[in-house]
């Protein structure tokens, strides 16, 4: 695993990501265009085990030429490292034996609010927001991590 500066030295100019929430039950998965300039929702995957999360990455990696994934780090906002912290940095050293591919994780406290705050603004009616809250709390990490990347 790198951290986010590493990957900020070593990047290039088109490198598409993809974005990581790692729920209990659910993974929502982001991506952002080649620029790094905007993130976007791409889906949610139901968690089972890691074979199958390390498999379903890999199609998405390969169809979609990503080079690098930011998985949201979940920090107590006191600054401490709780279980779902423990639990992010497993699955994240997992994913970054199994994949050739560069990998970090970004603190992503609030994003699952920030991402429903978001989305009720948009007048986004209360199903449609819990539904696709996964993919949209990724899709608020890996914002954050490429505005960091390109500042």
């Amino acid at each position: 695993m790198i951290t986010i500066e590493e990957l900020k030295k070593k990047r290039s100019e088109t490198t598409r990501l993809i974005g990581l929430d790692l729920g209990s039950k659910r993974i929502g998965v982001s991506i952002c265009d080649e620029k790094q300039s905007i993130a976007k929702p791409l889906k949610t995957l139901n968690k089972t085990n890691a074979e199958n999360l390390i498999s379903e990455l890999k199609i998405i990696i390969d169809e979609n030429n990503i080079k690098g994934i930011i998985i949201g780090y979940p920090i107590n906002m006191d600054g401490t490292l709780g279980r779902s912290a423990q639990s992010a940095n497993d699955v994240s050293n997992n994913i970054d034996k199994a994949l050739d591919i560069d990998v970090c994780l970004w603190d992503e406290r609030l994003s699952t609010v920030g991402a429903f705050n978001l989305s009720s603004q948009l007048d986004i009616n209360v199903s449609k927001r819990e539904k696709n809250i996964d993919q949209n709390a990724a899709a608020f990490i890996l914002q954050g991590a490429i505005d960091f990347l390109n500042n």
